[in-house]
Protein backbone atom coordinates (compact mmCIF):
# COMPACT_ATOMS: atom_id res chain seq x y z
CA UNK A 1 0.00 0.00 0.00
CA UNK A 2 1.13 3.54 -0.73
CA UNK A 3 2.84 5.17 2.20
CA UNK A 4 0.27 7.49 4.36
CA UNK A 5 -0.09 11.08 3.79
CA UNK A 6 -1.68 13.12 6.44
CA UNK A 7 -2.43 16.52 4.60
CA UNK A 8 -3.82 19.55 6.80
CA UNK A 9 -6.13 22.28 5.62
CA UNK A 10 -6.04 25.64 7.20
CA UNK A 11 -8.91 27.14 5.92
CA UNK A 12 -9.46 30.94 6.29
CA UNK A 13 -7.48 30.58 9.74
CA UNK A 14 -4.36 32.78 10.92
CA UNK A 15 -2.06 35.27 10.68
CA UNK A 16 1.62 35.32 9.00
CA UNK A 17 2.92 35.00 12.80
CA UNK A 18 1.11 32.30 13.64
CA UNK A 19 1.56 30.56 10.40
CA UNK A 20 5.11 30.56 10.69
CA UNK A 21 4.78 29.21 14.52
CA UNK A 22 2.70 26.17 13.62
CA UNK A 23 5.01 25.23 10.42
CA UNK A 24 8.23 25.53 12.19
CA UNK A 25 6.95 23.04 14.77
CA UNK A 26 5.49 20.93 12.54
CA UNK A 27 8.41 20.24 10.75
CA UNK A 28 10.32 19.86 13.63
CA UNK A 29 8.52 17.26 14.84
CA UNK A 30 7.57 15.60 11.55
CA UNK A 31 10.86 13.18 11.07
CA UNK A 32 10.08 11.30 13.94
CA UNK A 33 7.13 9.17 12.28
CA UNK A 34 6.83 7.47 9.30
CA UNK A 35 4.08 9.18 7.02
CA UNK A 36 4.50 12.08 4.49
CA UNK A 37 3.00 15.27 6.04
CA UNK A 38 1.53 18.49 3.92
CA UNK A 39 0.19 21.49 5.01
CA UNK A 40 -2.35 23.47 3.26
CA UNK A 41 -1.98 27.32 4.55
CA UNK A 42 -4.52 30.12 3.66
CA UNK A 43 -2.98 32.18 0.27
CA UNK A 44 -1.64 34.75 2.53
CA UNK A 45 0.81 32.96 4.51
CA UNK A 46 2.01 30.89 1.70
CA UNK A 47 5.39 32.28 0.89
CA UNK A 48 6.12 32.63 4.10
CA UNK A 49 5.10 28.88 5.18
CA UNK A 50 7.41 27.70 2.28
CA UNK A 51 10.38 29.72 3.32
CA UNK A 52 9.90 27.93 7.06
CA UNK A 53 9.67 24.15 5.59
CA UNK A 54 12.51 24.98 2.56
CA UNK A 55 14.44 22.71 4.67
CA UNK A 56 12.32 20.07 6.07
CA UNK A 57 10.24 16.98 4.40
CA UNK A 58 7.21 18.79 5.06
CA UNK A 59 5.18 19.52 1.64
CA UNK A 60 3.66 22.92 1.07
CA UNK A 61 -0.05 23.06 -0.49
CA UNK A 62 -2.86 25.48 -1.53
CA UNK A 63 -6.57 25.40 -0.98
CA UNK A 64 -7.74 26.44 -4.62
CA UNK A 65 -6.46 27.46 -7.87
CA UNK A 66 -8.15 28.67 -11.15
CA UNK A 67 -7.98 26.27 -14.09
CA UNK A 68 -6.65 29.46 -16.28
CA UNK A 69 -2.88 30.67 -16.11
CA UNK A 70 -3.64 33.90 -16.35
CA UNK A 71 -6.25 36.97 -17.20
CA UNK A 72 -9.32 38.80 -15.72
CA UNK A 73 -9.81 36.48 -12.72
CA UNK A 74 -9.90 39.11 -10.06
CA UNK A 75 -9.36 37.60 -6.78
CA UNK A 76 -8.13 34.19 -7.74
CA UNK A 77 -4.80 32.33 -7.83
CA UNK A 78 -3.23 30.66 -10.71
CA UNK A 79 -1.18 27.07 -10.90
CA UNK A 80 1.88 29.17 -11.90
CA UNK A 81 1.88 31.74 -9.00
CA UNK A 82 1.74 28.47 -6.77
CA UNK A 83 4.20 27.13 -7.99
CA UNK A 84 6.74 30.22 -8.19
CA UNK A 85 6.41 30.43 -4.93
CA UNK A 86 7.12 26.56 -3.62
CA UNK A 87 3.69 24.44 -3.75
CA UNK A 88 3.69 20.99 -4.14
CA UNK A 89 -0.16 20.07 -3.73
CA UNK A 90 -3.35 22.15 -4.33
CA UNK A 91 -6.75 21.09 -3.06
CA UNK A 92 -9.27 21.35 -5.48
CA UNK A 93 -13.43 20.74 -5.29
CA UNK A 94 -13.67 20.84 -1.14
CA UNK A 95 -16.84 20.91 0.22
CA UNK A 96 -17.00 24.21 1.17
CA UNK A 97 -15.85 25.32 -2.30
CA UNK A 98 -18.49 23.17 -4.17
CA UNK A 99 -21.32 24.50 -1.35
CA UNK A 100 -20.13 28.18 -0.85
CA UNK A 101 -18.99 28.53 -4.27
CA UNK A 102 -21.01 26.22 -6.44
CA UNK A 103 -18.34 24.72 -8.10
CA UNK A 104 -19.75 21.69 -9.95
CA UNK A 105 -17.35 18.37 -11.43
CA UNK A 106 -16.76 19.96 -14.02
CA UNK A 107 -15.03 23.26 -12.82
CA UNK A 108 -13.13 21.00 -10.52
CA UNK A 109 -11.75 18.95 -12.88
CA UNK A 110 -10.51 21.81 -14.92
CA UNK A 111 -8.60 23.18 -12.29
CA UNK A 112 -7.41 19.64 -11.42
CA UNK A 113 -6.32 19.35 -15.16
CA UNK A 114 -4.57 22.62 -14.78
CA UNK A 115 -2.62 21.76 -11.69
CA UNK A 116 -1.57 18.95 -13.69
CA UNK A 117 -0.47 20.35 -16.33
CA UNK A 118 0.96 22.95 -14.64
CA UNK A 119 3.53 20.36 -12.20
CA UNK A 120 1.28 20.46 -9.11
CA UNK A 121 0.00 17.18 -7.32
CA UNK A 122 -3.77 17.67 -6.52
CA UNK A 123 -6.07 16.29 -3.68
CA UNK A 124 -9.59 15.99 -5.25
CA UNK A 125 -12.20 16.28 -2.89
CA UNK A 126 -15.76 14.30 -2.92
CA UNK A 127 -18.42 13.75 -0.32
CA UNK A 128 -21.93 12.99 0.40
CA UNK A 129 -24.73 15.05 2.37
CA UNK A 130 -25.79 13.93 5.47
CA UNK A 131 -29.28 13.94 3.36
CA UNK A 132 -27.43 11.38 0.66
CA UNK A 133 -26.37 9.24 3.12
CA UNK A 134 -29.57 8.92 4.83
CA UNK A 135 -31.33 7.75 1.79
CA UNK A 136 -29.46 5.11 0.31
CA UNK A 137 -27.49 7.33 -2.00
CA UNK A 138 -23.57 7.85 -0.84
CA UNK A 139 -21.95 5.58 -2.86
CA UNK A 140 -23.58 6.75 -5.97
CA UNK A 141 -23.03 10.32 -5.26
CA UNK A 142 -19.11 9.88 -4.72
CA UNK A 143 -18.99 7.70 -7.48
CA UNK A 144 -20.16 10.53 -9.94
CA UNK A 145 -18.10 12.70 -8.12
CA UNK A 146 -14.78 11.24 -8.61
CA UNK A 147 -15.47 10.74 -12.56
CA UNK A 148 -16.56 13.84 -13.00
CA UNK A 149 -13.63 15.30 -11.00
CA UNK A 150 -11.01 13.39 -11.75
CA UNK A 151 -8.23 14.48 -15.10
CA UNK A 152 -7.61 12.10 -17.72
CA UNK A 153 -3.83 12.55 -16.60
CA UNK A 154 -4.49 11.69 -12.73
CA UNK A 155 -2.44 8.81 -11.92
CA UNK A 156 -1.08 7.64 -8.55
CA UNK A 157 2.26 9.92 -8.40
CA UNK A 158 0.37 12.94 -9.02
CA UNK A 159 -3.71 12.92 -7.52
CA UNK A 160 -4.91 11.84 -4.31
CA UNK A 161 -8.84 11.65 -3.67
CA UNK A 162 -10.18 12.60 -0.09
CA UNK A 163 -13.37 11.66 1.09
CA UNK A 164 -15.22 14.19 3.17
CA UNK A 165 -18.48 13.10 4.31
CA UNK A 166 -20.42 16.66 4.46
CA UNK A 167 -21.91 15.92 7.50
CA UNK A 168 -19.25 15.19 9.28
CA UNK A 169 -16.61 18.18 8.64
CA UNK A 170 -16.08 20.07 11.61
CA UNK A 171 -19.50 18.66 13.71
CA UNK A 172 -17.42 15.82 15.85
CA UNK A 173 -20.03 13.59 13.76
CA UNK A 174 -17.94 10.66 12.28
CA UNK A 175 -19.18 7.75 10.39
CA UNK A 176 -18.30 4.12 11.57
CA UNK A 177 -16.14 2.02 10.69
CA UNK A 178 -17.55 0.17 8.22
CA UNK A 179 -19.25 3.06 6.49
CA UNK A 180 -15.55 4.61 6.09
CA UNK A 181 -13.80 1.04 4.95
CA UNK A 182 -17.25 0.51 2.71
CA UNK A 183 -16.69 4.12 0.96
CA UNK A 184 -12.80 3.94 0.65
CA UNK A 185 -13.55 0.39 -1.10
CA UNK A 186 -15.82 1.85 -3.33
CA UNK A 187 -13.99 4.77 -4.71
CA UNK A 188 -11.12 2.30 -5.33
CA UNK A 189 -12.90 0.22 -7.38
CA UNK A 190 -14.00 2.99 -9.64
CA UNK A 191 -10.58 4.50 -9.71
CA UNK A 192 -10.04 1.16 -11.71
CA UNK A 193 -12.65 2.13 -14.07
CA UNK A 194 -10.30 5.26 -14.46
CA UNK A 195 -6.66 4.56 -14.39
CA UNK A 196 -4.77 1.60 -14.79
CA UNK A 197 -5.16 -1.39 -12.63
CA UNK A 198 -1.44 -0.23 -10.88
CA UNK A 199 -2.28 3.31 -10.97
CA UNK A 200 -5.85 2.28 -9.22
CA UNK A 201 -4.20 0.20 -6.38
CA UNK A 202 -1.82 2.67 -5.52
CA UNK A 203 -3.58 6.13 -5.68
CA UNK A 204 -3.93 7.33 -2.11
CA UNK A 205 -7.21 7.35 -0.47
CA UNK A 206 -7.90 9.81 2.55
CA UNK A 207 -10.41 9.93 5.11
CA UNK A 208 -11.98 13.81 6.21
CA UNK A 209 -14.03 14.82 8.57
CA UNK A 210 -13.70 15.95 12.40
CA UNK A 211 -10.16 13.72 12.38
CA UNK A 212 -8.50 14.13 15.94
CA UNK A 213 -6.26 12.49 17.84
CA UNK A 214 -8.35 10.24 19.90
CA UNK A 215 -9.64 8.63 16.59
CA UNK A 216 -7.06 8.38 14.17
CA UNK A 217 -5.88 5.27 14.92
CA UNK A 218 -9.20 3.79 13.90
CA UNK A 219 -9.70 5.80 11.25
CA UNK A 220 -6.12 5.12 9.67
CA UNK A 221 -6.63 1.36 10.14
CA UNK A 222 -9.77 0.98 7.58
CA UNK A 223 -9.90 -0.58 4.60
CA UNK A 224 -8.07 1.27 1.54
CA UNK A 225 -7.24 4.09 3.95
CA UNK A 226 -4.22 5.72 3.02
CA UNK A 227 -4.06 9.17 5.41
CA UNK A 228 -6.25 11.68 6.45
CA UNK A 229 -7.18 15.05 5.43
CA UNK A 230 -7.18 17.13 8.63
CA UNK A 231 -8.94 20.30 9.21
CA UNK A 232 -9.18 21.82 12.96
CA UNK A 233 -6.66 19.68 14.06
CA UNK A 234 -4.19 20.72 12.05
CA UNK A 235 -4.12 24.22 13.43
CA UNK A 236 -2.41 22.98 16.45
CA UNK A 237 1.34 20.86 15.61
CA UNK A 238 0.60 18.75 18.92
CA UNK A 239 -2.84 17.33 17.59
CA UNK A 240 -1.37 17.00 13.55
CA UNK A 241 1.81 15.08 14.48
CA UNK A 242 -0.54 12.94 17.02
CA UNK A 243 -2.43 12.34 13.94
CA UNK A 244 0.73 11.18 11.97
CA UNK A 245 1.56 9.14 14.67
CA UNK A 246 -1.07 6.96 14.49
CA UNK A 247 -0.50 5.74 10.98
CA UNK A 248 0.09 1.80 11.02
Amino acid sequence: MPKALIAGNWKMNGDIATARELAGAIAAGSDAHACDYLVCPPFTALTEVSGVLADSGVLLGAQDCHSAASGAHTGDVSVGMLTDIGCHYVIVGHSERRSDHGESNALVKSKAAAALKGGLSVIICVGESESERESGTALATVERQVVGSLPETSNSTNTVIAYEPVWAIGTGKVPTTAQISEMHLHISSVLENEMSDSDAASTRLLYGGSVNPENATEILRCSRVNGALVGGASLKAESFLAIGQSCP
